[in-house]
């Protein structure tokens, strides 16, 4: 039995017509060994990406509601992290999986949703072969997530399939220009990815989406938008709490020597703290992002 019929068989997304639970239900199935999988849940796992999320959960509130879902929704949040989205888009009313391919974030989310009494299904999976049969889903949503999938053109055929004709896909995706495109850039000029990963900020580049989503298959549109990062710490406490609990800072410091890691503390902070524009002791920084609307044909 693969992967796919373990999740199948344990896990079944709820219909319009169906009633879940008042908890939380999360299913942890392994994976078949997939190297480059097994990449992304070694810097998605390390440090604490949820401590990164909680500053700019509130954006995540404000994206769900420009989706106007409601009761009945069959929604799926792939990459969903902590739940950013998976969380607010439950108390629409919609029926929400997320998917996640890191334990300690859907745990976190199982956390976030029975805190507050929300019945929400959350998978381990990897959003390159997500668990779920054809046209599933109404809304397909990713906030800084399937971004970051080493195989883009096999994430862009699975949304093709899970999404119903009619449906969307909605995407949140760093730009190469804003605070942290150029961010995610430093890491890549201190510590070099391998050979063949194309990088995460092209879902940001209009010409690339272009050809991801074909016209035959989508109706595709995008707005550019910026949110605000908040954190209580200043600039340079981010930056520390950066180094300790988001995954590709915490990688990058691993693969650098002791005068590499101090040069890179040192940049990392000076970002923080020339984008600064709250006063006192707290973090406020804006970051640009766009934001993909894709109409499955």
């Amino acid at each position: 039995m693969d992967y796919a019929d373990i999740t199948h068989a344990l896990h079944r997304v709820p219909n319009r017509n169906d009633a879940l639970g008042d908890a939380a239900r999360v299913t942890h199935a392994a994976p078949e060994h997939d190297a480059l999988a097994e990449r992304s849940r070694q810097i998605w796992s390390a440090g604490d990406y949820d401590r990164i999320a909680a500053g700019f959960r509130h954006e995540g509130q404000a994206f769900v509601e420009r989706l106007s879902l409601q009761p009945g929704h069959v929604v799926l949040d792939a990459a969903c992290g902590s739940g950013n989205l998976t969380i607010p888009a439950a108390r629409s009313g919609a029926f929400v999986t997320g998917i996640d391919i890191v334990p300690s974030l859907l745990s976190a989310a199982s956390r976030l949703a029975a805190r507050e009494g929300l019945a929400v299904t959350l998978d381990l999976g990897n959003v390159e072969e997500l668990p779920y049969t054809e046209a599933r889903f109404d809304v397909v949503t990713s906030m800084f997530g399937i971004m970051f999938a080493a195989r883009p053109d096999n994430v862009v055929a699975e949304l093709a399939r899970v999404t119903r004709p009619g449906g969307r896909v909605v995407l949140a995706n760093w730009t190469r220009g804003g605070f942290i495109g150029r961010m995610l850039a430093m890491h890549v000029a201190a510590a070099p990815p391998p050979a063949g990963i194309p990088s995460p900020l092209l879902w940001a580049d209009e010409t690339v989406l272009r050809e991801r989503f074909d016209a035959r298959t989508w109706e595709l549109s995008t707005v550019t938008r910026t949110l605000t990062f908040r954190y209580p710490h200043t600039p340079a406490g981010t930056a520390e709490l950066f180094r300790a609990a988001y995954g590709p800072t915490v990688r990058t410091f691993a693969a650098l020597d002791e005068n590499g890691r101090a040069s890179f503390a040192a940049d990392l902070a000076e970002h923080w703290a020339s984008h600064q524009r709250a006063n006192g002791e707290s973090t406020e920084v804006d970051s640009e992002y766009l934001e993909v609307t894709a109409v499955r044909r």
